[in-house]
């Protein structure tokens, strides 16, 4: 029997956050009670510490229906079509156990996208691992991608895009951020998560429940010590075939109108899919543990109610329903048990057989978990100039070279499912949309070097770079989807780096008309007092007019012109500074309006078929400058020289925003590049850098 004080330590509650509970209850805890507030509670399921400022991203357009408490975010692209789309953070699991950790953050975000009845067309993924040299670092990063691909390839959804970085703040704790699309096709329905109908069935579908995962949300939401293996029992296992029978399953119940509500058993299991849908349909629910389907007879109540086990769902049907629902999910070869019914008076009542456990209005441990105002304070960069001449270029090592990630994605499937136009060979990656034969762009983003140097700046470009590479392949971004990882919110600097990215974000988004539309925050990313960098990831989608004549973004023929534009937003030398262990400076143009720029390049691709100009390849410059570019667009034997006149340094400058061109009638491309930006030419420079030529 544990104390009063070893309780709270084990469900991870404060004193004062046990208080607040037992005044909602007007009585003591129960002892299952317990494990309810502790996981819905945590941060990683309430947002205690962020949902005051999560209301920043406010911003929605006539594309983006506001579907706030939903899985995913969803967009209507036009002619009939709909896409859900949403980032998640598998951090902590991934750290303690790397590839189930990674595996099943691929399968967790799936499920968020087809209970709302999307069929999964598109995987992309955000990773963040420290020095090669770090304890665990190869394993770790190893088993990473053997998850990531394991799931991915055998569950059969492509995995198209993602970003993959290194230092050494991650050393300790590593970023493992999955972002999945589906696809709505004209007429199709979608799926909510507010259970109704009362004496409606709460059905149970899909695989066993077992001991792995449980306490999985609450430890999630604490910092790292020195022992990761007394947690390896809160990692999740999971199984892709059962997930792609499940997507199979659920899509067909939906497809046959045979379901009222459904949702994922993701983070706190059946604990946070029952309460979530009883408070969001502001209705009661009656559920028996002893029916729901286990792997180990032996399992107590608390266990079920908290099991992470993978590739389950809970979903309402009217009784009659339920043997067709039954009959379906058995020719699948899953599970489908009914396990209580939907009540009118808003209470949730667990049972164990004929004992009634507790009965708890869900809203309690929903909608009135703590709301923590942090201490924060207004952002100030203590990294930015005045001049572009006081940033200092002669940190830049001609010896540095851009690390090869192709052993990362050549284990990505990255064409199953016929759909993919670009994969991750290419800046962002698309997929050609089913009924309108339009692209649709899929790209993530956020540069740990910028975020380390300034939060502000380094937010921002996590929308417009992603964004203006999407521009560069003639799509426009349509929405946003967000992982904010950062350290301890309750240490000041954390919590004013996470208002001022958040604010930057909704800048951004505002200012391209692309809404923030869903998302995850992991707090806590830390380990004995280390944070990690301040990282808000982001999962962008675009739209472009169809998949063809899309220009290469590596080198096709030797000896043409390549061409630089620079669009003169900001300068820095964060990637060089980053190579030197020194700390980086930036410089802002105000006058200058990256978002209108990006936008202006949108057309950019299309208007240089239209108009025959003689462009072979076009890629985004990257962090490294035009050196570290050239590098990655190097193919086939094709190769950059420079210029005799060019200066080698300035190759290297970190300069927002700029791109490549390669061509063989140089004058022309000058000129049509001239009167295509005319209206942004006081902040834009075209010149010649080099030619290509054949190589090793």
């Amino acid at each position: 029997m544990r104390t009063f004080e070893e309780k709270l330590k084990f469900y991870r509650l404060t004193s004062e956050e046990y208080q607040k509970a037992k005044n909602s209850l007007g009585r003591d805890l129960l002892d299952i009670e317990w494990p309810l507030f502790s996981a819905l509670w945590s941060e990683h399921c309430s947002y205690k510490s962020s949902k005051i400022h999560l209301r920043k991203f406010s911003y929605r357009n006539q594309n983006t229906p506001n579907l706030e408490g939903e899985n995913a975010g969803v967009v209507d692209l036009g002619f009939g079509e709909r896409i859900a789309f949403k980032m998640e953070s598998h951090n902590h699991p991934s750290f303690i156990e790397p590839v189930q950790g990674a595996a099943t953050g691929v399968g967790g975000i799936l499920r968020d996208i087809f209970t709302m009845g999307a069929r999964p067309i598109a995987l992309a993924n955000y990773l963040c691992f420290g020095q090669e040299s770090a304890p665990r670092m190869d394993d770790l990063q190893k088993g990473v991608v053997h998850g990531i691909s394991m799931y991915g390839n055998c569950v059969g959804v492509p995995t198209i895009t993602g970003q993959t970085q290194y230092q050494s703040q991650y050393n300790q704790n590593i970023l493992v951020n999955a972002m999945a699309v589906g696809y709505f096709a004209p007429e199709q329905k979608m799926a909510r998560a507010r259970a109704g109908g009362v004496g409606n069935w709460v059905v149970y579908v899909g695989a066993k429940t077992g001991r792995d995962g449980v306490h999985g949300a609450s430890m999630a939401s604490a910092s790292f010590d020195e022992d990761t293996e007394s947690k390896k029992p809160n990692v999740q296992i999971g199984d892709p075939y059962y997930e792609k029978l499940l997507i199979e399953a659920c899509l067909e119940v939906l497809s046959k109108d045979l379901v009222v509500a459904m949702q994922d058993m993701g983070a706190a299991g059946l604990t946070s899919s029952s309460f979530e849908m009883a408070s969001h349909g502001q209705v009661g629910l009656e559920i028996d543990l002893q029916k729901v389907p286990l792997r180990d007879p032996s399992m107590t109540p608390e266990e079920i109610l908290l099991s992470e086990s993978q590739e389950r769902m809970l979903l309402i049907c009217r009784p009659e329903h339920f043997p067709e629902i039954q009959k379906i999910f058995s020719r699948w070869n899953l599970d489908s048990t009914c396990l209580g019914t939907v009540r009118e008076k808003r209470q949730v009542v667990l049972k164990w057989g004929s004992e009634t456990l507790t009965t708890i209005d869900p809203d309690l441990i929903v909608e009135k978990a703590p709301r923590y105002e942090r201490p924060y304070e207004k952002w100030v960069s203590a990294q930015q100039v005045a001049s572009p001449s006081e940033v200092n270029w002669n940190l830049f090592n001609t010896t540095a070279k851009a690390r090869p990630l192709n052993w990362i994605y050549n284990q990505y499937d990255q064409r199953v499912g016929t759909r993919t136009a670009r994969d991750c060979a290419d800046p962002i990656g698309m997929v050609q949309l089913d009924h309108s034969k339009r692209g649709l762009a899929v790209a993530v983003g956020c540069r740990a070097d910028l975020m380390k140097m300034d939060a502000r700046l380094g937010a921002l470009d996590a929308i417009y770079y992603p964004s203006f590479q999407m521009a560069l392949s003639g799509a426009k971004v349509m929405a946003v989807t967000d992982c904010l990882n950062f350290g301890n919110p309750q240490k000041v600097r954390i919590m004013s780096e996470f208002v001022a990215s958040v604010e930057a974000l909704a800048q951004a988004a505002e200012e391209l008309d692309a809404p923030v539309i869903s998302g995850n925050v992991s707090f806590y990313n830390e380990t004995l007092e280390q944070n990690i960098i301040s990282t808000p990831a982001t999962g962008l989608v675009g739209l472009r007019a169809d998949v063809e004549n899309l220009i290469p973004s590596r080198f096709v023929n030797p000896f043409e012109s390549v061409i630089l534009v620079k669009y003169a937003w900001a300068a820095t030398n964060a990637f060089w500074a980053h190579q030197k262990n020194q700390s980086a400076r930036f410089y802002l143009n105000a006058e200058a309006k990256p978002a209108e720029f990006i936008l202006s390049c949108v057309g950019l691709e299309r208007k240089i078929f239209e108009k025959s100009i003689s462009v072979s390849s076009l890629r985004s410059v990257s962090l490294g400058g035009v050196a570290t570019t050239v590098q990655k667009m190097s193919d086939q034997g094709i190769v950059f020289k420079a210029h005799p006149q060019t200066v080698e340094a300035d190759l290297y400058k970190d300069e927002l925003y700029q791109f490549v061109l390669t061509t063989s009638n140089e004058q022309e491309t000058i000129e049509f590049l001239q009167d295509y930006f005319s209206e942004m030419s006081p902040f834009l420079s075209i010149q010649v850098v080099g030619q290509t030529t054949q190589g090793a």
